[in-house]
């Protein structure tokens, strides 16, 4: 068993990292860390974790020393800034780290300080292992450091890659990502926009021109394409508590030109055809967020629209699982070398 610590695990990614380390055959965890609630039992701060084995397990405050003398790995569930200098000091001691933050997510130093400010640990930026194995597994491999994608990079990035990938889409006229995220993806921290009031019987696109996962996006596309691709991200805020729907918008190339939908869901299911958490759906049949709600997996489905002379991929994954936790176990499996799917085999909860 390879013992694992929760740094930050009074938020909404820290308890789903707990959910599913109970269910997983190879971690053990042995350490809960969160400011706001030390010295409370984590059942009391999330009292539907009293029914996993760790419900007892009593939430410590940070501190570096104790946390490498307990476990060999850290998921770090902090905001930005915090999980770098934390990040930074767990190194140190010999642990491993998967950081569910964006603070290691970006190459580029330009990018980061423009989205994030100035980064608090830039020796480490540049080592650390982008965490989607889809497009990175063999950099995986023994990573000490694991940057965990955004749940909307995510969803779009499974989504458009086949297209980049096998040279369906026209790169000159750039890619359209129209994403909806449910109210989950802001975080437990009360806030005004995601009050019931506010967001409950309503849906409204925010940070059109200036989102932090846009760069995110474009970094991990120009990785599939091999060339920089122009891209209009639009996100949405809808009243829903879990899930990430992202539609993409692409012109084909003169090869594809004459594609219809069945030959599109093709290519892209062949495209994913060995990866265990992307399912592509059959021509005519396209994907609801309700269908992964609760897993780690994305579904993807596909059509040609001949009128317009467009191709469309939707692509659906549950943001605090394939979007966040989900994802840091599965990328924190291949470092470990344990099966891929280890502590991830949920059926998506439907209704």
């Amino acid at each position: 068993m390879v013992r694992v610590a929760v740094v930050g695990v009074t938020g909404y990614t820290g308890a789903e990292l707990v959910r599913l380390i109970a269910g997983h055959p190879g971690l053990e965890l042995t350490a809960v860390v969160g400011r706001s609630e030390a010295g409370k039992p984590l059942a009391a701060v999330y009292p539907h974790l009293a029914t996993t084995r760790y419900g007892a397990l009593v939430v410590q405050a940070f501190d570096a020393a104790a946390l490498a003398a307990s476990a060999d790995v850290a998921f770090l569930g902090l905001p930005h800034g915090a999980a770098a200098e934390h990040a930074a000091q767990l190194l140190e001691r010999g642990m491993r780290v998967v950081d569910l933050s964006a603070d290691f997510r970006l190459r580029s130093e330009e990018d980061f300080r423009a989205f994030y400010g100035e980064h608090h640990a830039p020796s480490l930026q540049k080592s650390a292992v982008y965490g989607m194995p889809e497009l990175h597994r063999n950099e995986l491999r023994d990573a000490r450091l694991v940057a965990a994608p955004g749940c909307y990079v995510t969803a779009t990035v499974l989504g458009a890659a086949p297209l980049l990938a096998l040279g369906l889409a026209d790169l000159r006229a750039g890619i359209l990502a129209d994403c909806k995220s449910g109210v989950s993806g802001a975080g437990r921290t009360p806030s005004v926009g995601s009050l019931f009031a506010e967001a409950g019987e309503g849906m409204s696109p925010y940070k059109v021109d200036a989102h932090r996962h846009r760069p995110e996006i474009e970094q991990e596309l120009r990785h599939v394409a091999g060339a920089p691709v122009r891209l209009t991200f639009v996100p949405h805020l809808v009243p829903m508590t879990r899930g990430i729907l992202a539609t993409i918008y692409a012109d084909p190339t003169d090869a594809a030109r004459d594609l219809d939908t069945a030959g599109l869901v093709e290519r892209i299911a062949a495209h994913y055809e060995n990866e265990p958490f992307v399912r592509v759906l059959p021509p005519g049949q396209l994907p609801s967020t309700t269908m992964v709600r609760g897993s780690n997996f994305c579904l993807i489905g596909a059509a040609v629209d001949r009128r317009a002379g467009r191709l469309i991929v939707a692509s659906v994954i549950d943001n605090l699982v394939k979007g966040a936790s989900g994802q840091a176990v599965q990328a924190l499996n291949v470092v470990l070398g344990l099966p891929e799917t280890a502590g991830l085999g949920q059926v998506p909860l439907y209704p």
